[in-house]
């Protein structure tokens, strides 16, 4: 019997902005959700991923506009012409709330029309932590962008707890499982994303033992900027025969088309107030749950195990997954708060903050992460000192860790324990 559906974030826009928009596209990697949430919203469905329902469209396009609504077309791109159907359709005079678009890769070799102005994407993302029940989010993104935050509440989660989320995934499928059962799912997603996934894309995957190494190789190097390079030396130690540049490229556009990684940008002001500033992106994948599934890390092992050496240029791989799930619990809730979500490191590597939430007007709330309970005054030194260099666009500053308590330190730094980090 399938889970109840568990609302997420995404269903307050859809609710607002679904009925008025005539085509709305939900897009994410596959097991996220994407079909259960439409579904809801949709009374005629083409599930373009069975093969009775691929054969009718092509046998007859014009279902796309006679098929009562709202319409839910589950995974479009198997049928790339899709868009174009609906995209004219909107240009007809298609009503709003009409279709429903849902896709866990972007059709590649196709020539599709952007869409723009006709049909409004929404990424769909693994759960965040302020979607998977885990106790009231006391502290809200959006009241800290705005300036109104009230920091406070208490969460019973300890460490142990936020290694539990790493493990268990946020896909809705996945997750209730037991703990062995996860790693058989995730080895299954896995698997089937090199084996089949790939091929589908049209990239061919000639060794795919090398690919599961790359991924496993990305997977270490959460939450850095490492050069994918580097990325390439740490998946093939010791060996003269690597893939090729242009084989790992193709391995990054195939991972990215499948909406699989979610690498957080570099971000700068409009200003040069804080000098010359990095542009690489910090690594991340879909799912911390990938990553350590990938190197093969249970919640065992990444609390009491020695794991520098699975890191390219060493490093704990568990302060670096618990950047992942905070990330990925920013990224939700900013996505509901209409913001952007980057992170902010200078030239000479003096100066970083973990994550940067940018807002209307340019506003900024600066986040840093760390794997502690209480924050002390080194880990809000480079909070302080962005604060310093831009003012008052620097709305609030905050560390998210994985303490009991919300409160202000005397500096004016908010901590922020992540289980109560909310929209």
């Amino acid at each position: 019997m399938p889970a109840p559906y568990r609302r997420r974030l995404v269903d307050s826009f859809l609710d607002d902005f679904q009925p008025q928009l005539a085509a709305v596209s939900l897009y994410g990697p596959k097991g996220v959700g994407k079909t259960a949430t439409a579904e809801r919203r949709s009374v005629s469905r083409l599930r373009l991923d069975q093969s009775v329902d691929l054969a009718r469209l092509r046998a007859d396009p014009d279902l796309i506009t006679t098929l009562p609504g709202p319409l839910l077309v589950d995974e479009w791109q198997r049928f790339p012409e899709v868009w174009d159907l609906v995209r004219r359709a909107v240009d007809d005079g298609a009503p709003d709330g009409r279709f429903l678009l849902t896709g866990s890769s972007a059709p590649r070799g196709a020539s599709v029309h952007s869409g723009a102005g006709r049909i409004v994407g929404v990424r769909l993302r693994p759960l965040s932590l302020a979607e998977r029940g885990l106790g009231p989010p006391t502290v809200s993104l959006a009241g800290l962008l705005a300036g109104e935050a009230v920091i406070e509440g208490e969460t019973d989660l300890k460490l142990g707890d936020y290694v539990e989320e790493i493990t268990a995934s946020g896909f809705p499928a996945i997750r209730p499982r037991p703990p062995r059962l996860r790693r058989v799912l995730l080895d299954a997603y896995l698997d089937h994303i090199v084996h089949k996934e790939f091929a589908e894309q049209g990239y061919p995957v000639r060794r795919p033992e090398a690919l599961r190494a790359w991924l496993a190789a990305y997977g270490a190097a959460s939450s850095t900027t490492a050069s994918y390079t580097t990325i390439l030396d740490a998946a093939t130690p010791n060996q003269a025969d690597k893939p090729s540049q242009p084989s790992t490229v193709t391995y990054r556009d195939a991972l990215s088309d499948l909406w699989l990684l979610d690498p957080t940008p570099a971000w700068s002001p409009s200003t040069n107030l804080l000098g010359r500033m990095g542009q690489a992106d910090k690594h991340q994948l879909a799912d911390p749950a990938l990553a350590a599934r990938l190197l093969d890390l249970d919640a065992s092992a990444l609390l009491t195990g020695d794991l520098a050496a699975v890191r390219p240029g060493g490093g704990a791989i568990l302060g670096a997954l618990f950047e992942s799930l905070v990330s990925l619990n920013v990224k939700v809730c900013a996505q509901a708060a209409e913001a952007r979500v980057g992170h902010l490191r200078d030239r000479n590597g003096r100066h970083e903050v973990d994550l940067i939430v940018e807002g209307a007007a340019g506003r900024v709330v600066a986040l840093e992460v760390k794997l502690a309970a209480a924050p002390d005054d080194h880990d809000v030194r480079h909070l302080l000192w962005l604060k310093e260099r831009l003012g008052s666009r620097v709305i609030d500053l905050a560390v998210v860790t994985t303490g009991a308590h919300a409160y202000r330190r005397q500096d004016g730094v908010a901590v922020i324990p992540a289980a109560l980090l909310g929209p």
